[in-house]
C-alpha cells in the first residue's frame, strides 16, 4: 500500500486493513525547535527532506487564504473589501495542485487541504478583542464577511478539485481555549453554522474529509461541529484537558488526527510508551491519526525526537495493531 492508500484507510472506523499506520506531522515544526536541533546536528532541510530524515510520511499542506487586513467597521470592510477575496491566491493554489498531482495519484503523499474559518477569518480582520465585540457590535458585518469567506472557499473548493481530491479539508478556527470554546452556541449557531453546513455539502459532494483546526478544549465544540457537517478535529490537546478516549465513546463517528501529548516528549521512553499505550485503543479502532497534539515545542531535544519516531514506528506496525 501507498502513504496515502495507508491515511485513507486509517480514517476509516473501523479501521481498513493496512500492514500500518500513518506516521505524520501535520504541521511544520516550531522555528525555535528546528533552530535547537540544527545545533544539536539536525541539517538545514526542507520540509520534505526532513520528513524523509526522520523516515515519516509526507503530507503537503496546499492553502488558499484571503488577504486580511485590520478593520474596524462597515465602512473600511468595503473599502477593502475587493482585494481581499484575490481569485490570485485560488489560481496559484490550482497551480501548485497541478505540480503535486501525478504524485498525489500515485500516492506519494496525502494532501491536507487549508482553508480560513468562519471564526479565523473575521478575528484577522477586526484582531482579537474587536471581533468578540463584533458578534454583538455589527451582526450584519460578520455575516457579510462570512457569506464572502464562503463564496471564496467554495470556488478555492471546485478548482482545486479538478486538479485532485484532497485527503482532507483542515478548516483554521482556533475557536477554543483550555477552558472550551470562546463564543456561545447561539453565536456559533447564528454567525457560522449557516457556513459550515454549505461548506460541509461542497466537501461531501468531492469526497473530502472535513477537518476543523481547533486548539484547546473541544468537548463542547464537538456537538456543534457534528452538527452541521464536520467529521473530524485536530490536534486534540491533551494538556488542555482533552481526552481522544473519552470523546470516541461520546460520538463514535468522529475522526481524530493528533491526540499524542508533546509534553511527555522529552521525560524519557517510559513515559513516551506510556503516552502510546493510551492512545492504542484508538489506533487499533480506526477513525484515529496519532500524532503530536500541535507543534514539538523547543523543550524537546532532537535525541527526544528521534526516540519519539522510533516508537511512533514501533506502535504504528500492524503487528501492534
Amino acid at each position: 500500500m501507498t502513504p496515502r492508500s495507508i491515511f485513507t484507510a486509517a480514517l476509516q472506523i473501523p479501521r481498513a486493513a493496512s500492514p500500518r499506520l500513518p506516521r505524520v506531522e501535520w504541521a511544520a515544526w516550531w522555528d525555535k525547535t528546528i533552530d535547537r536541533w540544527k545545533s544539536e546536528g539536525l541539517p538545514n532541510l526542507s520540509w520534505d527532506a526532513s520528513l524523509r530524515h526522520f523516515d515519516l510520511d509526507i503530507m503537503r499542506g496546499l492553502g488558499v487564504e484571503p488577504r486580511a487586513e485590520i478593520i474596524h467597521d462597515e465602512a473600511d470592510y468595503e473599502r477593502l473589501r475587493p482585494s481581499l477575496f484575490s481569485h490570485e491566491a485560488i489560481d496559484r493554489a490550482v497551480e501548485q495542485a497541478r505540480r503535486l498531482a501525478e504524485a498525489h495519484a500515485r500516492g506519494d503523499f496525502t494532501v491536507r487541504f487549508i482553508l480560513n474559518g468562519f471564526f479565523w477569518y473575521p478575528r484577522r480582520l477586526f484582531g482579537i478583542e474587536g471581533h468578540l465585540y463584533a458578534f454583538y457590535d455589527y451582526p450584519e458585518l460578520m455575516h457579510r464577511i462570512n457569506r464572502d469567506l464562503l463564496e471564496f472557499n467554495l470556488a478555492a473548493i471546485e478548482r482545486v478539485c479538478e486538479i485532485l481530491r484532497p485527503d482532507l479539508l483542515s478548516l483554521m478556527e482556533d475557536m477554543s481555549y483550555n477552558h472550551g470554546p470562546m463564543l456561545s452556541k447561539a453565536c456559533f449557531d447564528e454567525f457560522l453554522r449557516p457556513y459550515y453546513l454549505s461548506l460541509s455539502q461542497a466537501l461531501r459532494a468531492h469526497g473530502v474529509p472535513f477537518f476543523v483546526d481547533t486548539d484547546g478544549r473541544v468537548d463542547a465544540l464537538v456537538p456543534w461541529l457534528l452538527g452541521c457537517g464536520a467529521e473530524g478535529l485536530l490536534p486534540l490537546e491533551r494538556q488542555s484537558g482533552v481526552n481522544v478516549l473519552a470523546l470516541r465513546a461520546q460520538y463514535p463517528g468522529l475522526l481524530m488526527l493528533g491526540g499524542f501529548d508533546k509534553m511527555v516528549m522529552n521525560k524519557g521512553e517510559a513515559a513516551i510508551r506510556k503516552e502510546f499505550e493510551r492512545l492504542l485503543p484508538l489506533m487499533k479502532a480506526g477513525g484515529f491519526i496519532p500524532s503530536v497534539d500541535h507543534q514539538t515545542p523547543p523543550g524537546v531535544r532532537l535525541e527526544d525526537y528521534r526516540l519519539y519516531v522510533k516508537l511512533l514506528h514501533e506502535y504504528t506496525e500492524g503487528t501492534r495493531l
